[in-house]
This record gives C-alpha cells, sequence and structure tokens, in this order.
C-alpha cells in the first residue's frame, strides 16, 4: 500500500485536512502543506503591500488555504471590526525594570504571529492619563483587543474605557471579576519550593521575603505556610526574615537566620536576587551548599544557572503568561464569555543542584 494512501482511502493532504480541521486551521498547517514557511504564508494571506514573492508561490499558498478550509482575512480600506482584526495591542505600566513583561510580550508575539496577527506596544509607565489617550490611538487601530499587563502582581482599576476594546488583563486582576485574567499561581510556588525542601529531609526552613506589600510576597509565604501545615511542620516566625528583593538582603538575612540558636538546614529566597546574596553569605560563614544548608530560589533568572552551585528555584511563567493571554483573545473573538476566566498558571520547579538529592520518581 502506498504511503500516500492511509487505509481509510483518503490521501495524506486529506488527512491532514480533516485532521487540522478539528482543532482550527493555523499559518503554520498551510506553511507546511505548501512547503514554504510561516513568514511567506502571513505575507501572501495578508496582501503584504512590496513583497517579493512569485505568482507561482502566492498561488500554492492560497491552494494550500483553499485545501484546508482557511478562512482569508483581507484588510479593508473601512475601520476593521474584530473579524478584520491583524493586531493585537499591549499595554504595560513598564517595561525596562525587571524582564517580565518583556517575557510576556515574546510569548504574546508568538502566538499572535502563529494566527498572522502582530502586536502593538505601549508603555504608559501607570500614568492614567497616558493610558486612556492609548486607549483612544488602540481604537483607531484593527486591533482584534488589547491585552493590560502590569510589572507586579497586584489589583487594577481600570478606566471606563477600557469596555470599549475586548481586554485581557496580564498579570494583574480587578475585584469584581469583570475582565479575564492571566495571573502566576504563587502560593502554589510558594509550595512547591517548600515542598522540595521538605523532601530532601529539611524541617528547619527559614524564608528570606520580599516586599510584604505585594501580593506575590503574601501569597509566596501562605504556601511556604501551607506546605509545613500540610507535613505538620510547626511554623516559627523566628525563621522568616524581611527582605527587599534585592541581593543585599538575601546576604544580611542569610547570616541573621545562621546566628539563631536553632539556625536552619534550608533556605527558601523569594526570589534568585537575594538567593545570591544568601550564597555569598553562606560561603563567607564557610558553609557548603547544598551539602550544609540547602538553598532555593524563585523566578529562574538567567543568573540562576549560572551560580555554584546551580541555584534550584522556581520559574516565574511570564512567557507562557503572554501566550495564553494573546490565545484567550483570540478564542473569545466577537464572543466575550459571560463569566470571564480568571486563569492561575503553574509555576514549576526548575530543579539545579543547590538543594540535596533529586526529586522522588512518579510511580
Amino acid at each position: 500500500m502506498s504511503a500516500d494512501k492511509p487505509s481509510d482511502g483518503r490521501s495524506a493532504a486529506q488527512q491532514k485536512s480533516l485532521a487540522t480541521s478539528r482543532r482550527g486551521v493555523t499559518m503554520t498547517d498551510i506553511a507546511a502543506l505548501a512547503g514554504v514557511s510561516q513568514t511567506t504564508v502571513s505575507l501572501v494571506l495578508n496582501d503584504a503591500l512590496g513583497a517579493r514573492l512569485s505568482g507561482q508561490t502566492r498561488q500554492r499558498v492560497l491552494d494550500a488555504a483553499r485545501q484546508l478550509g482557511y478562512r482569508l482575512i483581507r484588510r479593508e480600506p473601512a475601520r476593521p471590526s474584530a473579524t478584520h482584526a491583524t493586531m493585537i495591542g499591549f499595554m504595560v505600566d513598564e517595561m525596562s525594570t525587571d524582564p517580565w513583561c518583556a517575557i510576556a510580550l515574546d510569548g504574546i508575539r508568538e502566538k499572535a504571529w502563529e494566527f498572522g496577527l502582530t502586536v502593538s506596544v505601549a508603555v504608559t509607565q501607570g500614568d492614567a492619563e497616558m493610558e486612556q489617550v492609548t486607549h483612544l490611538r488602540f481604537l483607531d487601530q484593527p486591533l482584534l483587543g488589547l491585552i493590560y499587563g502590569t510589572i507586579q502582581t497586584r489589583q487594577v482599576s481600570p478606566s471606563p474605557a477600557f469596555t470599549r476594546l475586548p481586554t485581557v488583563l496580564l498579570n494583574c486582576h480587578v475585584a469584581d471579576r469583570s475582565l479575564p485574567s492571566i495571573m502566576p499561581g504563587e502560593v502554589l510556588g510558594g509550595r512547591t519550593a517548600t515542598e522540595r525542601l521538605i523532601r530532601a529531609g529539611h524541617s528547619r526552613i527559614g524564608l528570606i521575603e520580599g516586599e510584604v506589600w505585594m501580593d506575590a510576597m503574601r501569597d509566596r509565604l501562605k504556601g511556604y505556610r501551607q506546605a509545613l501545615a500540610n507535613h505538620e511542620i510547626p511554623f516559627d516566625a523566628k525563621l522568616v526574615r524581611p527582605g527587599n528583593w534585592e541581593p543585599s538582603a538575601g546576604y544580611q538575612q542569610a547570616y541573621a537566620l545562621m546566628k539563631l540558636k536553632e539556625p536552619p538546614t534550608a533556605i527558601f529566597c523569594a526570589n534568585d536576587l537575594m538567593a545570591l546574596g544568601c550564597f555569598e553569605a553562606l560561603k563567607e560563614m564557610g558553609k557548603r551548599i547544598p551539602e550544609d544548608v540547602a538553598v532555593i530560589g524563585y523566578d529562574d533568572r538567567e543568573i540562576a544557572q549560572f551560580l555554584r552551585p546551580a541555584l534550584t528555584t522556581v520559574l516565574l511563567p511570564h512567557f507562557d503568561m503572554g501566550v495564553l493571554a494573546a490565545e484567550y483573545l483570540i478564542d473569545h473573538a466577537g464572543r466575550p464569555e459571560k463569566r470571564p476566566a480568571q486563569i492561575k498558571v503553574e509555576c514549576p520547579l526548575i530543579e539545579r543542584a543547590s538543594v540535596n538529592g533529586s526529586l522522588p520518581q512518579e510511580v
């Protein structure tokens, strides 16, 4: 039997058409069938001006799109509706002070490009007037919708202008849950970090906090306490030390923890930068990591893999959050939900060398 003729009599191309129709045809599917790049598909389907493509290439893309049942979206001279949108708007309060919004943007851009959309970005620095003006500018663009992000996980009070565009909140939420939101699962993340230390045999676990007024820190502390309670380990307030997310706090508070009458055998630093300071303090005290004191961080900043030993940490999933925010807008274009989703994204453990042993294998 020919490899091109499956057992049900359909050609390979027909089978692919059936499979893609079940999950929705993407530009990636068209590119694979036409034997061209995804960029070429986007240029053809969006009638990009100035694109130097042969007529034969254009026809091959169009034929593949029709064969897979892809509905062509054309630019119109009139103001576009959601069905003619070519962009997603991304409005953030800050982009440069930390990498999180830039990482989320990468996720948004990747998912948007998969559907032939581009991303328009505005940084407002939290200025309410600038946000309103930006909304008005976005309304003049062929936008599918808006992703509104914040650099800190927090509650926001958006202006009435938010109702004029389909909006998904990223790393923030509104009190009445009237807008869909995508946020990190910080309670579970704090529990994951603490559980990892408990599984390594530790019961005296120090916690160096970030700024406690932040939602992220309150939730990580809650996860820490839940893990202790789940294993019937008493909570000891002396093991929780105040920090500020900076290496200096990790350094100072590691010294304070190790001076206790009963010092911890493991330290959970609420971010990787404080773990860096913690490492330096422990090494100055002649402590080996992880043999004498295990250390776990949070965020999975790039520096974590270059510490020695490399830092076991919990990933802050901003890339996946960006992907999900764009996916939500695309999936619900023109079909708003009565009860907008409030999605918490898992913060997975990144296993390295700063915690004793390895995770037990799941049976």
